[in-house]
């Protein structure tokens, strides 16, 4: 399989948000099931169609100054008031490199750093972290494994003290006449009662485990230019594109 390019650059996903991934791939988020996280990460599965290992993290890095230039002249220039980090990788498989790019590129808006957190911040990188305007998004959901789920929501309460820190819930829909579903429900509804929360739906196959075992309701929808099927549990969850989304990854809250 090929390897990711180690040379950074700044993308526009389908829904119109701009990611300048510090890393691609995700060691820790393939390490259980070769299709990623909850078996429905996107990234890996666009990474699997075009031939990519995404079990392997790449650094991705500037090449020099002129590079680095180039980036923040587009980053001046994008047409949404944020970016983020953390999309087709996680930049807790390495905090010290994503504070590297972040003084590179730090001053010209708001950047959005999306984390499950699988290394932890150390007090000097949280301290320096301080001084960015950074909204950090701490991805989780009542699907993960317990000593996770408890990680994720210290580190979300850490943070709180020293920048913008977000909760952001991959929601299902739980059948709760379903043991697993109905653990699942009353877990989510306790991760629903902390602040500063996005609610971010799950999209699904209809061959995922959730589904085949009748843990989550699915039902399809239209998704930008396709149906597809999503399992969501807040009717009012926005999931439409980026530009007209009301919580902007947090930096709204």
């Amino acid at each position: 399989m090929k390897e990711f390019s180690n040379d950074i650059s700044l993308m526009k996903n389908s829904r119109g948000v701009w990611d300048l991934d510090i890393s691609k791939g995700c060691v820790h988020g393939m390490q259980h099931n070769d299709k990623g996280c909850y078996g429905e990460c996107y990234a890996a599965r666009y990474a699997k169609v075009y031939g990519y290992d995404f079990s392997k993290t790449v650094l991705r890095k500037f090449k020099d100054i002129d590079h680095v230039a180039n980036i923040r002249r587009q980053l001046y220039n994008i047409d949404m008031p944020f970016f983020r980090i953390g999309v087709t990788g996680d930049p807790s498989d390495d905090w010290g490199h994503c504070l590297k790019i972040i003084r590179l590129v730090s001053g010209i808006k708001p950047i959005v750093i999306i984390t499950k957190h699988w290394e932890q911040l150390t007090n000097t990188q949280i301290n320096e972290l301080s001084l960015y305007d950074v909204c950090v998004n701490t991805s989780i959901s009542a699907l993960d494994r317990t000593d996770l789920l408890i990680n994720r929501l210290a580190q979300y309460n850490r943070l709180k003290k020293f920048c913008k820190s977000v909760l952001r819930i991959i929601s299902c829909d739980f059948n709760t006449n379903n043991l697993r579903g109905l653990f699942y429900n009353e877990t989510q509804n306790l991760l629903f009662d902390n602040d500063n929360i996005l609610d971010n739906v799950l999209r699904v196959s209809l061959n995922n485990e959730l589904v085949r075992m009748n843990i989550i309701n699915v039902k399809s929808k239209r998704f930008l230019t396709k149906d597809s099927y999503f399992s969501k549990t807040n009717n009012s969850t926005y999931t439409g594109v980026c530009d007209k989304c009301p919580d902007m990854c947090g930096i709204n809250i």
